[in-house]
């Protein structure tokens, strides 16, 4: 694949260990939130020190730093929000991330250095309203994930070096325009469109008649309508070429709220793609499927939503392989501390092994093989083991780089 212009790969970090991990597997930029003021309360999310250590590391590798403040804020908490802008503008934040008008107004009377995007949650369906955003000051807009990709490419043509664009590529998908949704709210007392989403769209719904309680109906689909909210997630692989082509800007993947494992084999996927690795439908599917992933569709942009594009049968994620430990990075006074000598690595489990065990590799340059445990397993402290448990550090003879990740395979 000959890309003329290489968009931005923009991934998620809900926590400065997955920051970390973004930029080992080929991130060009990351964005995450603080904790007030994101969409994703439930991430993790960073302190302030936190995002002046991350921003510091993404710099120091030629990487940028975005920072969600897209909440639909309230009046009392218009300065709170600008006063947070200006503090992480002085740290030298890349871009600010949001979606109210009125802090978008706020924000450029500030005359920050940093760049103001426009966050999904403004719901841009027309190259009108991106205009309209760029005479406002921003910078970039994320464009709606209700868009085919002929609308996309008109989105494009009509605001090609006026505003940059952003598309999201991958992960979870709200059934609501754009995630503006209050399920949450009436079901939960917990407000969606200030973070706090409690995704009762993945819940198992039946219907139960009135006159006949206990008698619990299952929800269908038929001619009719759609009777479910569970959409299967976005992945867009076989779109990249074309979105490259239209001249998007950034292509971005969801999922703050996801494992180092999920940001791993997604990124890498990714970044293998965009820079020129040929992969088929079934071999991207494939990649993907060792995630715990709902399915996947290429949703809104073929054209139109089918059934296909939700899964009925299921709620939950499931993935074939089991992610078990990661080959740990460590500075030079940890490989004191662990007593970490000559060639090898250091592995911290994240799930039980076994001792001869084969398992599957994924290295930040996006390679895969194999391998197969010693027999016994010997433990940083010391100890010669048949099974080890997660958090344990084992000890092991194959030279792997840091940030590599471990996982079994299952049936």
């Amino acid at each position: 694949m000959n890309l003329h212009s290489k968009p931005e790969l923009l991934a998620p970090a809900g926590t400065l260990e997955k920051l970390k991990w973004a930029v080992a597997y080929g991130a060009d930029a990351v964005y995450f939130g603080l904790e007030f003021g994101s969409l994703r309360s439930f991430a993790g999310n960073l302190t302030l020190d936190d995002a002046e250590e991350g921003l510091g590391y993404l710099h120091a590798r030629g990487k940028k730093g975005y920072v969600t403040l897209n909440i639909y804020p309230f009046s009392e908490e218009i300065d709170r929000l600008a006063d947070t802008a200006c503090t992480l503008d002085a740290m030298g934040v890349d871009g600010l991330i949001v979606a109210d008008l009125g802090l978008l107004a706020v924000l450029r009377q500030r005359k920050l250095k940093a760049a103001l995007h426009i966050s999904t949650q403004a719901n841009t369906t027309n190259a009108a309203a991106a205009l309209a955003y760029a005479r406002l000051g921003a910078a970039r807009v994320n464009l709606a994930r209700e868009l085919s990709l002929t609308q996309i490419q008109d989105i494009c043509t009509q605001t090609r070096g006026q505003i940059e664009t952003e598309v999201f590529i991958h992960g979870a998908v709200c059934f609501s325009y754009s995630g503006r949704c209050a399920i949450s709210d009436y079901l939960t007392g917990s407000r969606a469109n200030r973070g706090e989403c409690k995704h009762p769209c993945r819940w198992k719904y039946a219907l139960v008649e009135e006159t006949r309680p206990g008698d619990y109906m299952p929800v269908m689909e038929d001619e009719r309508g759609l009777y479910l909210f569970n959409s299967k997630e976005l992945a867009l692989f076989d779109y990249i070429p074309a979105l490259c082509k239209m001249g998007v800007g950034s292509l971005k993947i969801e999922g703050r709220m996801k494992s180092i494992h999920y940001l791993a084999a997604v990124v890498s996927l990714y970044r293998r793609i965009l820079d020129g690795t040929p992969f088929t439908s079934q071999q991207a599917l494939a990649w993907l499927g060792r995630v715990p992933n709902r399915g996947y569709s290429a949703g809104f942009i073929k054209g139109s939503i089918t059934p296909d594009d939700y899964e009925w049968n299921r709620s939950n994620s499931e993935g074939d392989s089991l992610f078990v430990g990661e080959v740990e990075a460590m500075s030079n006074a940890k490989c004191q501390m662990l007593n970490v000598k000559g060639d090898g690595c250091i592995i911290r489990v994240r799930n039980k092994i076994r001792a001869g065990q084969t398992l599957e590799v994924l290295t930040p340059d996006g390679a895969l093989s194999t391998l197969t445990l010693p027999d016994p397993l010997e433990t940083v402290d010391g100890l010669w083991l048949d099974t080890v448990q997660n958090e344990q550090r084992l000890r092991l003879p194959t030279p792997l780089p840091p940030y590599s990740l471990l996982r079994a395979l299952l049936d």
